[in-house]
């Protein structure tokens, strides 16, 4: 069976994924069955049972107790299976262990951001030890959106006004990708994170310190990640297009007016306080919907920002 499995389902990387694989493996088998089953005994009765000339009459059948019985019993029972075992399954992927480490959850259009025990922050990334349990408990600050990982199975809306929850024990090392199921918008389709699964050192080693990206790439090559992956590109472009931001393209080092009508140079201390307090200055002509990003880059990131934007000429 794990051919089925390698030809028709995602990688399997946390300890609920093998349960619902099973239940949906024993479904399309089951349909599979009684579907060959049904056309293959309409094939037999076409041809044994067609009229065969003018004479020839139905004969008067009223019905047949054991064969209705069977057609009954057999699909109530095949469907008790399925709803018990699929019931005892969304009751152990509701609730999570004690041990499980928590993370906060926040959707916005049109970004993930998640907030760790010690109060770090991240953005479209999530680092996880493996075989860990971790509980996420979500809220959205705008619209309706849904988180999905096909490789741990796990799939939940993240509703505005309120806080809903899933758990995971990955089991797989690497990098897994996040998807939002919900439709929010222009950014939906972009609205992707990633959930980083390492080994005991390494995620200790990232709590520290950050990746080696972080510490090694070149501050311009830097910042453009960041533009890219931390949601940067949803709202600001960077070749002079009209978007929901400022555009980044020439920005550097000339003069913005405010919506107070207030003339500021766009220098390193502007981009860092736009970035940390985006509700401070806002640029005339957009509305102040820039969420803030204080606490949710390190140091490096944001030089990196700066640097970045310094080459958009």
């Amino acid at each position: 069976m794990n051919w089925f499995r390698t030809l028709t389902l995602p990688l399997e990387a946390s300890t609920l994924a093998r349960d619902i694989d099973d239940l949906y493996i024993f479904i399309v088998w089951i349909s599979l069955f009684f579907f060959v089953l049904i056309a293959g005994l309409l094939a037999f009765f076409i041809t044994r049972y067609r009229r065969k000339g003018p004479n020839d009459q139905t004969p008067h059948i009223t019905h047949n107790m054991k064969l209705e019985i069977t057609w009954t019993v057999l699909p109530l029972l095949i469907c008790l299976v399925v709803f018990f075992w699929g019931f005892n399954g969304y009751v152990r992927a509701s609730v999570a262990p004690g041990s499980a480490m928590e993370i906060q959850v926040t959707a916005k259009k049109w970004v993930w951001q998640f907030e760790y025990p010690d109060g770090s922050r991240t953005i479209n990334e999530i680092h996880v030890p493996i075989g860990k349990p971790v509980r996420l408990v979500m809220t959205s600050e705008d619209v309706i959106h849904s988180f999905f990982v096909p490789s741990f199975r796990v799939k939940h809306d993240v509703v505005p006004g309120r806080y809903t929850e899933v758990w995971f024990q990955p089991t797989k090392l690497g990098i897994h990708q996040v998807f939002c199921t919900e439709y929010c918008g222009k950014g939906h389709s972009d609205m992707l994170a990633k959930v980083y699964v390492d080994d005991d050192a390494t995620y200790e080693k990232w709590v520290q310190e950050g990746d080696e990206t972080i510490k090694t790439m070149p501050l311009p090559q830097l910042g453009k990640l960041v533009y890219e992956e931390k949601g940067c590109s949803t709202c600001h472009t960077i070749d002079g297009t009209p978007s929901k931001g400022p555009t980044w393209k020439s920005i550097y080092g000339r003069p913005e007016t405010m919506s107070d009508n207030r003339s500021m140079m766009v220098d390193e201390n502007y981009i860092r306080s736009s970035m940390m307090d985006p509700q401070k200055d806002i640029v005339k002509g957009f509305e102040g919907i820039m969420p803030t990003f204080q606490g949710l880059l390190r140091e490096r990131e944001i030089k990196g920002v700066i640097e970045f934007i310094k080459t958009l000429k």
